[in-house]
């Protein structure tokens, strides 16, 4: 389709020779793209909403931390064990009487009576993926349907507020089962693009390009303005009243400065920002906290690598400490600013390590039984659920599964986890199949 000379101004008489399909393939936004209103569109089209459950926590700060975090050396150290179960580690007390946790958690310790750690967190899957996708999903995974991430149901369910979106990864969707699964590409995360522990951190998509002028941007605005009044009068449709509420929603998210505020680290003060730690753990963490405290509602955060099938002494001297500091200081920062028992702070890996160290001084894939920890949102303060037994390679008792987990979160989110969503092959599938809320997690 070719446009006269005189269809590059703002003037609408040009829109005769359009047919609604012809503006929406060409796309009067240029070059900040369809992709953001058209997720916002797409997210009004699935299945209406049911009545949910009220909410104990606004937001949910999901830390991952892929490979699989060797219980021993983390939340639940053997203290009493044989060297070649302990581990090359001393466990250290905590401020729970009688608690311990891994020498390298030594800010950890200290804050752990702001804590629910569930040391009884147990599923089959000993492969990676495997192992992920329950503890993103809350499903076992099927070879006929794949299920879609915690953040997903939570958009689908919540929606945006604050013109942010309403789930973000942090750095990037580098995890396959943080997407939508059988739910539509609506539901998907938005991604930062670079990580913020970098010196030139920006955030992708939420400037206009460099050659769009301030003037330009207003001018495109006005321009789909006036072609979907042409639309109104032509098709007399409401549904163009629901579709221009989606561009203004994305118009809304380059336009606010607030939103644009929320990713800006900048705005945090030298001392805060040195307290989470300059590095990859802290300054993923700080920014997490700035997107919750602006209205995002679900930030799905990942961090270093522990798959420690040797060394594991090396790998936690490499991996632990900057983690131990930012989430500690996270809880701290959170619970300072009245933001925790609102906040739902969930740190978990795919499955734990074998009990006993191997013969390269690490340890193995385990998914017999590994721990979670949870903060804010409901939970209580200082509670241990559930134990493994005295060498940490079995539950003890109180066993817990992922889909206790997240039919547990949903609950603190207000949502409904017994509800079917509609995949897009026309099927009602549960949010969550089986589990139960772990009313004893619950203050």
């Amino acid at each position: 389709m070719k446009l006269h000379k005189n269809c590059q101004g703002d003037h609408p008489d040009f829109l005769s020779a359009l047919s609604r399909r012809d503006f929406l393939q060409v796309g009067v936004l240029g070059t900040i793209g369809l992709s953001l209103p058209e997720m916002l569109r797409l997210q009004a089209l699935e299945i209406p909403k049911v009545e949910s459950f009220p909410a104990l926590a606004d937001a949910v700060i999901h830390i991952y931390l892929p490979g699989g975090i060797a219980q021993h050396e983390s939340w639940d150290p053997k203290p009493f064990a044989s060297p070649d179960y302990r581990g090359p580690f001393t466990p250290i007390k905590t401020s729970v009487p009688g608690e311990y946790v891994g020498e390298k958690f030594v800010n950890i310790a200290k804050i752990m009576n702001k804590l629910t750690v569930v040391r009884s967190m147990t599923h089959g899957e000993a492969a990676h993926e495997r192992g992920t996708h329950n503890m993103f999903t809350g499903y076992r995974p099927s070879p006929a349907i794949k299920f879609p991430s915690f953040g997903s149901v939570v958009s689908h369910e919540q929606g945006s507020r604050n013109h942010l979106p309403p789930y973000v990864v942090v750095p990037s969707q580098s995890i396959p089962e943080q997407g939508t699964g059988y739910m539509s590409s609506a539901y998907g995360p938005f991604a930062l693009g670079s990580d913020p522990a970098s010196k030139d951190f920006t955030v992708r998509d939420l400037l206009a390009p460099k050659e769009v002028t301030a003037s330009r941007f207003d001018r495109r605005r006005g321009m789909l303005a006036a072609v979907d009044e042409h639309f109104r009068a032509v098709e007399k449709s409401d549904a163009i009243d629901a579709m221009d509420s989606f561009y203004q929603a994305a118009y809304g998210l380059v336009s606010s400065s607030k939103a644009r505020e929320a990713f800006d680290l900048s705005k945090e003060s030298d001392k805060l920002r040195d307290e989470y730690g300059r590095n990859t753990a802290g300054q993923r963490l700080i920014l997490a906290r700035r997107l919750v405290e602006a209205g995002v509602r679900m930030v799905s955060v990942t961090y270093g690598g522990w798959d420690h099938h040797s060394n594991v002494r090396g790998g936690f001297e490499s991996n632990a400490p900057a983690f131990d500091q930012a989430f500690a200081r996270l809880i701290t920062d959170l619970h300072d600013r009245g933001m925790l028992k609102r906040t739902l702070v969930m740190v978990s890996s795919e499955f734990g390590r074998t009990p006993k160290i191997n013969s390269t001084n690490g340890r193995d894939h385990w998914p017999r039984v590994f721990s979670v920890a949870l903060a804010g949102g409901g939970m209580k303060e200082g509670y241990v659920h559930g134990a493994s037994d005295a060498l940490g390679g079995e539950p003890d008792r109180d066993a817990v599964g992922p889909e206790d987990l997240a039919k547990t979160m949903y609950r603190c989110l207000g949502i409904n986890s017994e509800k079917r969503i509609m995949s897009d092959g026309g099927r009602p599938i549960d949010i969550v199949n089986g589990g139960r809320v772990m009313k004893d997690w619950l203050a």
